[in-house]
This record gives structure tokens, sequence and C-alpha cells, in this order.
């Protein structure tokens, strides 16, 4: 009698007295990951085991979180650059108080920080 694996195509080894299944990561697993789709892959461990688990079984799990990991970036960047834009923060005011400048900045991208979490990284 075949076990399910078997007959959706698996294959087992034996090792000593133990059957173990041959399993390998599809080579696109071995692709690094920003910061982005790190932190989406932390959510879905941690809060969406199941769907974490599904994705990860289909193959598609790491096509999804490089995919997270590009748009987020691309958010962040385009988000920081809008904020800068409407908040008045320029080369000048870098190059005139550059402590008030780095202040702008960090304020600006936690910002965009949390809203990029919000809209990306932390949702279903």
């Amino acid at each position: 009698m075949k076990s399910s694996f078997e007959q959706n195509g698996g294959t087992y080894r034996t090792v000593g007295d133990y059957r173990i299944p041959n399993i390998t990561l599809p080579a696109e697993a071995s692709k690094s990951l920003g910061i982005w789709g790190v932190k989406r892959k932390d959510y879905l461990m941690k809060h969406k085991r199941v769907q974490f688990n599904i994705m990860f079984m289909n193959g598609t799990l790491w096509a999804h979180l490089a995919e997270i990991d590009e748009q987020a970036s691309a958010m962040f960047s385009r988000l920081v650059e809008q904020m800068k834009v409407n908040e008045y923060i320029t080369e000048k005011l870098k190059a005139d108080d550059q402590m008030e400048w780095v202040a702008q900045m960090n304020n600006i991208e936690a910002r965009a920080r949390e809203i990029v979490n919000h809209e990306m990284i932390f949702t279903a």
C-alpha cells in the first residue's frame, strides 16, 4: 500500500531502519531576501503558520517573499521621497543644519516603515 506521499510522486530513501522522504527545496530558496522579505517570512511563520506551510509545500513561498521584498522596498523609497517633498526637506537644509536634517529624515523613514509594515508586511 502506497502512502499519499508516494501516490503524489514522492519517493523515500532508506537510512538504517527508517524511510526518509526525498524532499528538496526549490533552487530559488537559496536566493537572499532583503529586510522586507525576512520580516514577511517571520510574520507568516509566527502568525499565519498554516498559510506559511501551504506556500512552503507548494513551492510558492520564496517567490512570494521576493515579490513582497521588491514591492515593499519600492514603496518605502517612494514614500520617503514623497514625504521629503511635502515637508520641504531639501539639500539646503542638509547643508545649513545637518542635525535638523537627520532628525527630519529619521522621522520620515520611521513613518514610511510603519506604513509599509501595515500595508504590506503584517497583512493577511
